[in-house]
């Protein structure tokens, strides 16, 4: 028999099984020494009292031992090789779809312009250290896409759109830690997750799929059929091969501007969407754990602890963005001649600094300027922005502009700016000067609000650096809602992030396993 209890109990005690394993046994009522396993269900932090306490719910079992967890590689089947799908991009969507293609025995074709995930790393350093951008190997393009090295966050509130517990367990088969089941903000680490991701490639290659790197999409190569029908019959790499396959899963990610640009050339109807623009702002996790947790240091059984904020500020929200407790920020630009920041957390979370994004929602008004330029308004918005902030800094570094959060309030050039996570180095300026009008006055007007909902926040000793733009896709390649088929180009499949239906590592892998089971019904049913 086995019995589900919940327990609060303070850091200390939820960090030692053998306390753990006894309020369990007192909970469900029965003796110490008739508990034969206690399996956590779900983990979180109660930081609501003076005190912060971790809640657990388990289940006790009694007599008998707990099941073995199974998980999907099992389900895996040898890929038929007259059966292709291509699948430009090897982030979570592209390795996600691939894997759930391989459930019915399909060869997914995975072509990623980038490099591997380990030889990745080599690039990373050298955009950290010498401020060089290789477009095709970055923080966001390479084998697992932006987030196997921006901190690996796994929480989502995609809860419609596919079983999380697949993704999640999927991951746990190919090395992550069961604790990704069970905690209520799981995530991985960029220093674990990319281990996980070489295995998941493994597996492809291991049931009969292909992952091929450095294979730079240029064009596709199109099908015209009667009445005008087109569809897509392979793609055409910058070396020149031409790949061809019964269908092509578009999971690019939210910064191919230049797959967005292909779309166009090739009549690929696609949308300018809104997303969201504003600045990382960093502060001390020790500030941010006295906040949160009412006391520092914090109990070095807690996680070290993070924040959400929201508020709306003329008409349009204004949130935080990928909070990075105990993290960095780092450089994300994917071409020279632009900024962009993002965050980063390695798994034990262990920085002095936290950081956030803190964004204002883009609308239409905001990228009239740019109409000429159609369906990529948006992102032509999104990289102007981008080019002024690499333009400040005067040398052609990856040095970004920064001022202290009360300064920028008062329109002060800060004189000096603190020490920071960022490794590039800054350079001090009026942020306004950067931030567009529509943006700036609501982001100076959320950033006064939440420094009044989270009393410390709203210090000189916090500094805001510049820009968080790639917060989602400027664009939407819109697709029928049940066939996941793009609505004018048969057998092309936009999908993940790029293609403006996901939001992060999870909904993305949602995502990808979604429009591969779309593709077997529409395509390969009938087989």
């Amino acid at each position: 028999m086995h019995k589900r209890i919940e327990l609060l109990l303070s850091p200390s005690q939820a960090a030692d099984h053998a306390i753990v394993r006894m309020h369990a046994a007192r909970e469900a009522g029965v003796l110490l020494d008739a508990v034969t396993s206690v399996r956590f269900i779900r983990r979180s932090i109660d930081a609501r009292t003076r005190m912060p306490g971790v809640r657990i719910q388990a289940d006790v079992f009694v007599g008998e031992e707990a099941p073995l967890e199974t998980g999907y590689l099992s389900a895996m089947r040898r890929a038929d090789a007259k059966k292709r799908v291509i699948i430009v991009g090897a982030g979570p969507a592209g390795y996600f779809a691939a894997l759930e293609l391989l459930e019915h025995g399909i060869t997914p074709i995975v072509l990623d312009r980038g490099k591997d995930v380990r030889a990745r790393r080599r690039d990373l350093r050298a955009i950290q250290q010498d401020g060089v951008v290789d477009p095709h190997s970055n923080y966001c393009f390479g084998e697992g896409g932006a987030g196997t090295y921006s901190d690996g966050k796994l929480y989502t509130r995609s809860h419609k759109r596919g079983s999380i517990e697949k993704v999640l367990q999927l991951l746990v088969d190919h090395g992550a830690t069961r604790d990704i089941l069970i905690d209520t903000h799981p995530h991985i680490g960029s220093n674990k997750l990319w281990l996980v991701v070489q295995k998941i490639r493994e597996t492809i290659l291991e049931w009969g799929g292909e992952v091929h790197f450095g294979a730079f999409v240029t064009d596709m190569i199109m099908k015209e059929g009667a009445g005008g029908a087109r569809s897509v019959r392979g793609v055409l790499l910058e070396d020149g091969q031409e790949m061809l396959a019964d269908a092509v899963i578009l999971a690019t990610g939210h910064s191919a501007r230049d797959v967005f640009s292909l779309c166009v050339r090739n009549g690929i109807t696609i949308e300018a969407k809104p997303f969201a623009l504003g600045v990382r702002i960093e502060h001390s996790q020790e500030l941010i754990d006295s906040i949160q947790y009412h006391h520092a240091p914090r109990d070095p059984n807690l996680p070290a602890s993070s924040y959400k904020l929201v508020c709306q500020a003329e008409g349009r929200g204004v949130f935080s963005f990928c909070m990075c407790p105990g993290g960095l920020i780092v450089p994300s630009a994917t071409s020279p001649g632009e900024i962009v920041v993002n965050g980063m957390s390695m798994s034990r979370r262990d920085s002095p600094f936290a950081n956030s994004g803190t964004v204002v929602a883009v609308e239409p008004d905001d990228w009239k300027a740019f109409a000429s330029s159609g369906s990529l308004a948006a992102m032509e918005y999104q990289a102007s922005v981008e080019r002024a902030a690499f333009a400040s800094n005067g040398d052609g570094s990856q040095r970004a502009p920064a001022q202290r959060l009360v300064d920028y309030l008062g329109g002060h050039v800060s004189s000096s700016i603190p020490q920071t996570s960022y490794i590039p180095g800054h350079v001090s300026i009026d942020m306004r000067s950067i931030i567009p009008p529509n943006i700036d006055s609501r982001l100076r007007y959320a950033i006064r609000e939440f420094g009044r909902s989270m009393r410390g926040y709203l210090t000189n000793d916090a500094v805001m650096v510049g820009v968080e733009s790639r917060t989602s896709s400027p664009v939407r390649i819109p697709r029928n809602a049940i066939t996941r088929e793009h609505v004018s180009v048969g057998r092309l499949f936009p999908c993940g992030e790029g293609a403006g239906y996901a939001g992060g590592i999870v909904s993305a892998a949602l995502d990808g396993q979604n429009v591969a089971q779309a593709i077997v019904a529409k395509i390969f049913s009938a087989a």
